[in-house]
């Protein structure tokens, strides 16, 4: 076989062929990866985008004040932009249509021929307005289809290729009262991906370092324009501001304007504006049911949400406001679980550690192994290990042989010291204020563990309330955030749907409004996908504390809906006893008088008590009303009697009611706070 020579040049010098442009190795940034898969991360079309964009922003202004324990106070404003408007602020200039069959919304000349033959001007705009009703029907459709997790053809789709239509423009700004950012770090904070301070093992709602970072990518992507933060820290004399976009291709913000100014107010916290590309009319719904449910699972935060259009009648303001002002602890760092490790992390662990040699290295760095569990374990690896020896000296078969161990050795569970769930007093104060339920049951489990990560599970289960459909409404909560879509795949669906048998704790499943409220934390939650939508039903841990908490809830709730329809038959016998004592009455008067004619004309005769009835009969000093009375005094006695069995077995007791004032919870006083798992005792000083 001859050997390729060099290609000869009319210089004389020789000249590699190239090589084929498959065969160049190329790179993608993590920026540039998630803007062509934007998807995976909840930016699946306009309006889904719009919709994240907003979870985003809310959920990194709760996490930013309760960092510092601060009540949060969230602003979230969606401001629609026109078309005329949008290429203003670009510098565009408007032009007139030229070839109108360039466009999406021409008429076709059948359709201008049909007005013709008719001679009926409007039947267009009636056609018109048909077909624009079947599109918007068509849109929610899909929409609805896309919160489900359905991939559906649109039937009415045609065959030739259409445009996007009219695209939508909105400003949505988030304004909170957390701590706020550092100046020198915001511009990697939100221009540059796979970057934040949620990375620690620790319960946050953010963890992968996109959230507000796609919102960018998606409005550089749909509008070009950059993003505009706003933020100071406690104690500061001055504000950051910053507007910048990022450089896709090599994960790098591009800084357009980054100063101090004046903050004479003093303002701690963060506002962020960014303009993008949605479609408020399909996720209307879907973003208003978020903020409720917001509210739901942090009643203790104060939420004012605005959407803003040029036609007033499109306008919405909806104030959620704070029920409480106890909050949850925040959650602290915890150490990693041996049994949760892999070899990565094993490695990371240990150039990371300010500990010098391996019994101190397995001490300090993971929880559940104290010193004499460190020295059985080192003792178990073999003779080339000591508790001395220098940690940074393990080599990688060693490395190997400690995370074989991990895997193999038994350690105690670790404890949920490390948790903040939302606590049974929040949760069932979110469902009353925003559902007001005729009756609610709550329950928190204790801390459990997957796959060495602690997890807590908590339920609410509610009958009745307002603007509540019918049969089972579930909400599902994770490190307390609501979760909207792929619902039917979710541990928390499945569980309600197939796993508990309603009808068993005087439930009716299909007529009765259910609330099922699912709350789950962790250090690690098992989401499918960067997205955040749903966790899987694959974990049985998880599956079986979400079916425990919820039959707990159940069973407090069979307990008063049982005491509810004895108290209900009682009233409905008490009922028809006073229906019947008319009849009664009637009946046993007329008997009264015949014996006492048969005793007064003494053909038969009544002895003692008997015969001082009947005298009192016919000198008509007992009457029907008389026996009437009688009666119906005996109906109430039986009726009370009953009652006061019922209050005594139900453990409710008769008491005289006394005025209770409510403190406002914006005075100044101090006071302390006693918590029990459902209630707070507030004492003034």
């Amino acid at each position: 076989m001859e050997s390729e020579s060099p290609i000869e040049t009319k210089k004389g010098k020789s000249k590699t062929p190239r090589k084929p442009k498959d065969s160049v190795l190329k790179q993608k940034s993590p920026a540039e990866f998630f803007a062509e898969n934007k998807n995976i991360a909840g930016f699946d079309n306009p309006g889904k985008s719009l919709y994240t964009t907003v979870r985003e922003l809310v959920e990194n202004a709760l996490d930013s004040a309760e960092t510092i324990s601060e009540l949060p106070v969230v602003e979230i404003t969606i401001e629609e932009i026109v078309r005329s408007k949008f290429n203003s602020m670009i510098g565009l200039v408007d032009r007139e249509r030229i070839d109108e069959e360039l466009y999406d919304d021409f008429e076709t000349a059948k359709a201008r021929e049909v007005v013709c033959e008719t001679g009926a001007r409007n039947s267009l705009n009636n056609d018109r307005l048909k077909r624009l009703a079947k599109e918007a029907r068509n849109l929610e459709i899909q929409a609805k289809n896309a919160s489900l997790g359905k991939k559906v053809k649109d039937p009415a789709a045609p065959k030739a290729i259409r445009g996007r239509g009219e695209a939508s423009f909105y400003r949505v700004t988030c304004k909170d009262n957390g701590r706020g950012m550092p100046h020198d770090d915001i511009p990697n904070m939100f221009g540059r991906v796979l970057s934040g301070t949620k990375y620690g093992l620790k319960q946050t709602r953010g963890k992968f370092g996109l959230g507000a970072k796609m919102a960018l990518i998606w409005s550089k992507m749909s509008t070009g324009l950059p993003i505009e933060i706003s933020s100071s820290m406690k104690g500061q004399n001055y504000s950051s501001f910053c507007r910048l976009d990022i450089d896709i291709h090599r994960n790098i913000p591009h800084i357009h304007l980054h100063e101090k100014r004046d903050n004479k107010e003093r303002w701690h916290g963060a506002e962020i504006q960014v303009v993008i590309e949605g479609n408020w009319t399909t996720y209307r719904s879907k973003i208003l049911h978020y903020m409720r449910q917001m509210a739901v699972i942090t009643p203790y935060a104060q939420f004012l949400f605005k959407f803003v259009s040029d036609t007033s009648d499109k306008n919405v303001t909806v104030r959620f406001a704070r029920r409480t002002d106890i909050m949850p602890p925040v959650p602290p760092e915890t150490k990693y679980h041996p049994s949760a490790v892999d070899l990565l992390l094993i490695k990371r662990l240990i150039a990371e550690t300010s500990k010098q040699n391996l019994l101190q290295f397995l001490q300090h760095e993971f929880v559940n192994i104290g010193k004499p569990y460190a020295e059985r374990l080192i003792g178990e690896m073999g003779p080339d290990f000591s508790p001395k020896m220098p940690v940074k000296s393990l080599n990688s078969q060693q490395i190997v042989r400690i995370h074989q161990l991990f895997r193999q050795a038994k350690f105690d569970d670790p404890s949920g010291d490390c948790l903040s769930p939302a606590g049974e007093y929040n949760l069932r104060l979110g469902i009353i204020k925003e559902l007001h339920p005729d009756m609610v049951a709550t329950y928190s489990g204790s801390a459990q563990v997957f796959e060495g990560h602690p997890f807590i599970v908590e339920a609410g289960v509610s009958v009745g309330g307002k603007d509540v459909k019918q049969g089972l409404n579930i909400f599902r909560f994770a490190n307390r955030i609501p979760l909207l879509f792929e619902q039917g795949a979710d541990v928390v669906t499945r569980t309600a749907l197939k796993r508990i048998n309603w009808n068993s704790y005087k439930i009716n499943q299909t007529q009765d409004k259910i609330g099922v409220f699912v709350s789950i934390v962790s250090t690690k939650i098992p989401f499918k996908g960067t997205g955040k939508e749903y966790i899987g039903d694959d974990i049985s841990e998880i599956a079986s504390a979400v079916k425990t908490s919820i039959q707990q809830c159940c069973i407090q709730l069979k307990a008063k809906i049982v005491r509810k329809i004895q108290a209900r038959e009682q009233q409905e016998r008490k009922r028809n006893l006073s229906k019947y004592i008319p009849d009664a009455t009637g009946a046993i008067y007329d008997v009264l008088k015949e014996m006492a004619l048969s005793h007064a004309s003494k053909k038969k005769r009544y002895q003692d008590e008997d015969a001082d009835l009947l005298k009192k009969v016919s000198a008509r000093l007992i009457t029907k009303n008389t026996l009437a009375e009688k009666l119906a005094q005996h109906v109430e006695q039986v009726d009370y009697e009953m009652a006061m069995e019922y209050a005594t077995q139900s453990g409710v007791k008769e008491e005289p009611r006394e005025p209770i004032y409510i403190q406002s919870l914006e005075a100044g006083k101090q006071f302390i706070d006693l918590h029990s798992p459902v209630f707070v005792f507030r004492l003034f000083q």
